[in-house]
């Protein structure tokens, strides 16, 4: 479990994929970890052999959700999230929405999202063209609400 720079997450999934694992990627803003949080990420590392996560710089997360926010900084988010025993890497990402451009440099990788989320994903059917282009599936994963 590793905090990585996007460039360092890049890499792990070269060496990853050269070993012949399936990577897994999704991403946000974990911003308050809840249960919901967790299980979603179990779920997504259950789809292959590597887990990585991405999550929202603290200057994209304004962006999206104001000044306010968010209430855990970047780099805390990362800590935590890499603590996670699913969670294999952790990227910090500036793209306010979706990071395609990390998408589709990854290649081919699973992408994971979760129904719950995309109303935040204005841009999705720009990401499902860059995965698309990288030539990865887009499993979908639901929570129950509570």
């Amino acid at each position: 479990m590793t905090r990585f720079s996007t460039t360092e997450a890049l890499a792990f999934v070269g060496r990853a994929r050269s070993e012949g694992k399936k990577i897994v990627f999704t991403n946000g803003v974990f911003d308050l970890l809840h249960p919901g949080h967790v299980r979603y990420l179990q779920h997504a590392r259950t789809l292959g052999d590597a887990l990585i996560v991405g999550i929202n710089s603290d200057r994209s997360v304004g962006a999206v959700k104001g000044p306010d926010r968010p209430i855990t900084p970047e780099n805390e988010r990362a800590e935590i999230l890499a603590a996670l025993a699913c969670v294999d890497a952790v990227a910090i990402f500036d793209e306010a929405q979706c990071p395609i451009g990390t998408i589709s440099v990854a290649g081919p990788v699973i992408r994971m999202t979760s129904e719950a989320m995309d109303h935040i994903l204005p841009s999705l059917r720009d990401a499902a063209s860059a995965i698309a282009k990288a030539g990865t599936g887009l499993p979908i994963f639901s929570e129950p609400a509570h």
